[in-house]
């Protein structure tokens, strides 16, 4: 969350960014939120209706798929599906199936076979894997300054007794009994964070709690 680069921590640069980041996969893990566009695979259940609403606010789709057993099912065509995001007033982030329609180039979606409906009837598919990019178009004002207070906090908690010594980006933290590797990267690739009941800050908690979100996603964090 680059907007909390005035988080109140002190030291170089990259000693500052690196704190900004330990904050933030504490946020990402006590959340499970996404604030920033992020690229992830979402599985949904498909309701009655063909309706798949996503646990996270969606931005684009680029594949949606019928999860069931055995071999991987094809991608469908976007003209299978529409989609809906909570960025429009009143909208809500979902994937909605066109039941009525069909594809007679694709086998098992013929018109003949009951189309879109048909092909997740035959194959037994109650759920869809729904691949994107989800987030906020912007991070919201109060996530910001809970990453700001968080980085400070977690600098607080790592500071040495021994005023000559000076933490790095490196530094293995110590806060309320979690280990936490602190490094200061440019590599982009994300990687599945695990559930957390709290960042280690009971005020930061209080600040995140109206964004809490426990359902998990496949891949992306």
């Amino acid at each position: 969350m680059a907007q909390a680069r005035d988080a109140g921590c002190t030291g170089e640069d990259a000693e500052v960014t690196a704190w900004i980041s330990a904050a933030t996969e504490r946020i990402t893990a006590y959340t499970q939120q996404l604030f920033e566009p992020t690229v992830a695979v979402v599985v949904a259940d498909v309701a009655p209706d063909g309706t798949c609403l996503l646990p996270r606010r969606v931005r684009t789709v680029t594949a949606v798929t019928p999860v069931r057993a055995g071999d991987d099912a094809p991608s469908l065509p976007s003209s299978a599906y529409r989609v809906t995001s909570s960025d429009v007033l009143g909208a809500v982030d979902a994937v909605h199936l066109r039941w009525g329609g069909y594809d007679d180039l694709i086998v098992g979606a013929e018109s003949y076979n009951g189309g879109w409906r048909g092909l997740f009837d035959r194959w037994g598919a109650e759920q869809a894997r729904v691949t994107g990019e989800f987030g906020y178009a912007t991070v919201p004002v109060l996530v910001t300054q809970a990453c700001a207070l968080l980085a400070a906090h977690i600098q607080a908690a790592a500071s040495p007794s021994d005023a000559d010594s000076t933490a790095s980006p490196g530094l293995d933290v110590d806060d309320e009994g979690n280990n936490v590797k602190i490094e200061d990267t440019d590599d982009e690739t994300t990687t599945p964070v695990a559930p957390s009941a709290s960042t280690g800050s009971t005020q930061v908690d209080a600040l995140l709690v109206g964004y809490l979100n426990r359902t998990s996603l496949i891949g992306g964090i």
